[in-house]
């Protein structure tokens, strides 16, 4: 099926109601925007030549655009290749580079960044054409990863794993109706983008927000103003919203998914308290977007395994590998691995690290975690992160869950330095939001964890070096521990 016929179903079904809004505007009804997609459609296939299978480009902040030109790149057959707005030039010139894209899209804002993108209103003079037939294994969606770990790779998205991950959103996660709607202040270039499709498949408004990106007054505005509402949010922007003096608990909040970096129970609670049980954890990976584990409501409002990630989605398989890829038993730690339709294709052009990836037809996901009796996963970290000190496996995670109980810091994150007798060492980057002492923090450790696996060193910062999208970037913290001031807990030199 082509994904497209999720927005043209909507369509015929219900052609009056709102399918995109800016801020508290509606811009444009379903009859519109399919109308407006096929009409771009034509124009890529006949006033720019581009046929089945071509690439296409969007470098574009947040817009009603970014969704017609997704539509009508799957309409005609042609897979798009969404780029984060947050690039550098370099980052974006490698992608076109890369996959070969025919065309790019992209907002004013971004034309310094890529001068040879087009504007959407440069291909609007076609005449409406039908949908191409697609094969289900057809790329709809080369989704480049954040490439924190060297080159970015070009997860090969199929219309059978998005269309996957659409009816697992509403086994899992919601059922929607068309009087709800979805709020769009994270990059539609990643997961919120990707939940707009059930929010199309049903009728309901996918809203953008004024500003084009995320700004906490404004999205409690907006949760007061449009019905059943729901969003993507990474936990980075759950903190944010919990932090901003327009904090409030919304009229009109219908769920909250977050995912894409670790919610710590202290800030998951505090989220619980101003949101009611209303949240909706998910582990997945631009390999398997969105779609392996879920940590449903019903646990938020028992405020039960907040610690862990949830359990295997509708579908998907997960189980828990040791170094020679054998199924580890319930408790043990290993590497996460995943199956299922939304499992990628592949990467883009590269063979070898599909190969890797997906060897024994299982998605090797590379974080670390483990799986209880009843099924629940808990992520000790990705493997590059695990500190081994002494012999001995400390998990990052595990720390930085106990740091942020102490009401005096705001975000913490624990890295390994080499040690010359242990291995290495354990050491926490801290962002306080009131003064506290280094010896407030390590009491908290000693009271909660093992000796060996408090920090041996404290680093007050003003903010952690994160990704585009949210993720806290280790090895730019680990480069900064060879210089730089520190608050020492104890002397390194071999006490334990």
């Amino acid at each position: 099926m082509n994904l497209v016929h999720l927005l043209l179903r909507s369509a015929r079904w219900q052609p009056d109601r709102p399918a995109l809004a800016v801020g508290k505007r509606p811009v444009r009804t379903y009859r519109e925007m399919a109308s407006r997609v096929a009409k771009l459609a034509s124009g890529l296939t006949h006033q720019f030549n581009l046929k089945k299978h071509d690439r296409v480009a969007l470098a574009m902040r947040n817009c009603p655009e970014f969704y017609e030109i997704l539509f009508a790149c799957w309409h005609a057959g042609i897979t798009a290749v969404p780029m984060n707005a947050k690039l550098h030039p370099k980052e974006f010139a490698y992608i076109l580079e890369n996959s070969g894209a025919k065309l790019c899209f992209v907002t004013p804002d971004l034309q310094p960044a890529v001068p040879s993108g087009i504007a959407v209103e440069d291909v609007m003079g076609g005449t409406e054409s039908s949908p191409a037939d697609v094969d289900p294994d057809d790329v709809a969606w080369l989704f480049y990863t954040s490439g924190t770990t060297g080159v970015p790779k070009g997860a090969m998205l199929t219309h059978r794993n998005m269309l996957f991950q659409t009816h697992a959103y509403f086994a899992d996660i919601d059922k929607l109706a068309p009087g709800d709607s979805a709020l769009h202040p994270a990059p539609l270039s990643h997961g919120s983008g990707l939940y707009g499709l059930p929010h199309f498949a049903v009728g309901a408004v996918n809203v953008i927000p004024e500003s084009g990106h995320f700004e906490p007054a404004e999205i409690f505005e907006l949760l007061d103003h449009w019905p059943n509402a729901s969003f993507f949010a990474a936990p980075t922007m759950i903190v944010r919203l919990l932090a901003s003096p327009a904090a409030r608990t919304p009229r009109n909040l219908k769920t909250i998914t977050y995912g894409g970096a670790p919610m710590y129970v202290a800030d998951c609670l505090r989220a619980i308290e101003l949101f009611g049980p209303r949240l909706f954890q998910l582990l997945g990976q631009g390999e398997a977007p969105m779609t392996i584990t879920g940590l449903p409501q019903s646990e938020h409002a028992r405020r039960t395994h907040l610690e862990t990630c949830g359990y295997a989605r509708t579908g998907v398989e997960v189980k828990i590998f040791d170094d020679q890829d054998r199924e580890l038993p319930a408790g043990e730690v290993g590497e996460i691995v995943t199956r299922s339709d939304c499992v990628m294709k592949g990467y883009w052009q590269n063979p070898e690290a599909s190969a890797r990836a997906k060897r024994g037809g299982w998605l090797h996901t590379g974080d670390v975690g483990s799986l209880d009796a009843e099924g629940f996963l808990t992520i000790k970290d990705r493997s590059k992160d695990l500190i081994i000190s002494g012999g001995a496996n400390i998990y990052p995670r595990e720390i930085e869950e106990v740091l942020l109980r102490h009401p005096a810091v705001a975000e913490c994150s624990v890295v390994g330095r080499q040690h010359p007798e242990w291995g290495e060492e354990v050491v926490a980057f801290i962002v306080k939001r009131k003064p506290v002492g280094t010896d407030e923090l390590d009491h908290l450790c000693l009271d909660n964890i093992a000796r060996f696996k408090r920090p041996r060193e404290y680093r007050f910062v003003e903010a952690l070096p994160k990704n585009n999208y949210g993720k806290v970037l280790k090895t730019e913290l680990r480069k900064q521990l060879s210089g730089g001031a520190a608050s020492p807990a104890a002397p390194s030199s071999g006490r334990r």
